[in-house]
């Protein structure tokens, strides 16, 4: 049987028939951590992130560089590759950390080597994010645990960065041997983000700009993220006319018509969201409306690229409503609330009992309402937080519940939930 390789699992996910649902997810390692030649002098790298090395013909240009977590295979794929090319430079496209921990163990032979040092290049907006990382270390740590289902009591979060060594507000070009690396910025995931056009051999790196699925546009854990401006960022590098994307998460895609096929049908379906959810937010509808009504064009749903595997499209029109206008959900009973235990002792009183709330959560989900048992589980746990009646049937309900979901981070987050109620808990990572 043929070997599989990052080419031929990308033009089978192309097609339709990989699974990147669990094993070819595209936020976790495929093939295990093989580093693959994909067009001549360009090293791919799949881990959590990709990885992407280019020979310039005098010295290495790295395309983000992965997490601490994959310093050593990245170092060791590439000397495998190029023994003794330098590493001259390195593009950080946004401050994640599965895209900003590369560059150690090429630092370290460059001092060992008597080698100029890899420079480093961002848009001037990511050491900010690097400070705020700093500030929220515990937070950080804690809210990865849900979306990643890290263990609890090992996972921890960096505390220290590799700075850029040059940033750029709205364009910088840089020139190493025979390539030019044209650098542009957009706001999408991130704020600070960098996309990279190298003319001369026609690829194009968008970064997390384009992840093999529903853009992660909506991450209920996570800061602000910019719709309609990723929307116009994808039409610009479709318009590139690239033979060679080297995708942020997930594989590579090859030929110009699939990659202005792929980006422009990611842009339509962010355009879509923000429109329909602007359209009904504008209507004074709200958030509850909004995010029940607001609908994935049916073209769109089935394409491979474009598959909620990761964020989920309510997760963003939620990101749209944030954006533009604020946290208040348009429920006036929120506005100022009463704590949810509270709520929790009144419903449950009015219901006849937490025995009976339980039964009818039960019932619930043997019927296939797994939504609405969730809410009923919850408020069986506030009101009686030992009760380890309540917790078993949160753990049953939210496990049910998360092995639903398409997308992982839904998935994760849900079953983190159940496996706190197995330890008497609602949520391990905020010990409550």
């Amino acid at each position: 049987m043929e070997q599989e390789t990052i080419r031929s699992l990308a033009e089978k996910h192309w097609n339709g028939e990989g699974d990147l649902v669990h094993e070819h997810h595209p936020v976790r390692p495929v093939l295990g951590r093989v580093a693959e030649e994909i067009i001549p002098d360009v090293l791919t790298f799949i881990s959590i992130a990709s990885v992407n090395a280019i020979d310039t013909g005098d010295g290495l240009v790295m395309l983000d560089t992965g997490g601490w977590f994959d310093s050593d295979h990245v170092f060791e794929s590439v000397r495998a590759w190029r023994p003794v090319a330098p590493l001259h430079a390195a593009v950080y496209s946004h401050h994640h950390i599965d895209h900003v921990f590369g560059t150690r163990r090429f630092e370290e032979e460059a001092i060992d080597k008597k080698w100029a040092p890899p420079t480093v290049y961002a848009h001037e907006d990511l050491p900010d994010h690097f400070y705020r990382y700093e500030k929220t270390n515990g937070w950080n740590a804690r809210i990865n645990q849900r979306q990643f289902a890290l263990p609890v009591e090992t996972f921890t979060w960096p505390e220290h960065y590799r700075y850029p060594d040059v940033t750029y507000k709205d364009r910088l070009t840089f020139k190493q041997g025979d390539l030019t690396f044209e650098l542009r910025h957009a706001r999408g995931e991130t704020d600070d983000a960098t996309w990279t056009w190298c003319p001369e051999k026609k690829i194009l790196h968008p970064g997390d700009l384009f992840i093999w699925a529903v853009p992660n546009a909506g991450n209920p854990q996570k800061v602000q993220r910019f719709v309609s401006d990723w929307a116009t960022a994808l039409r610009d590098m479709a318009a590139c006319g690239a033979q060679t994307m080297l995708s942020g998460h997930g594989l590579p895609i090859f030929g110009a018509d699939r990659i202005s096929r792929a980006l422009n049908d990611t842009a339509d379906l962010l355009d879509s969201l923000e429109t329909q959810t602007l359209s009904l937010m504008n209507q004074g509808k709200s958030l509850n409306q909004v995010i029940h009504e607001v609908e994935v064009p049916e073209h769109l749903r089935e394409l491979p690229y474009l598959k909620p595997v990761y964020d989920h499209p309510q997760f963003i029109v939620r990101n749209v409503w944030r954006r533009y206008g604020g946290w208040y959900e348009g429920e006036p009973d929120n506005l100022l609330p009463a704590p949810r235990a509270q709520q929790a002792q009144e419903w449950i009183a009015l219901s006849g009992g937490l025995e009976k709330v339980l039964e009818r959560a039960q019932q619930l989900a043997t019927d296939g309402d797994l939504r609405m048992a969730c809410h009923l589980v919850e408020f069986a746990v506030l009101f009686e937080p030992a009760s380890t009646e309540a917790h078993a049937v949160r753990t049953a309900v939210y496990r049910a519940r998360s092995e639903e979901q398409i997308s992982s981070m839904a998935r994760n987050i849900l079953n983190h939930a159940a496996f706190s109620s197995e330890r008497n808990k609602r949520d391990l990572a905020g010990d409550y």
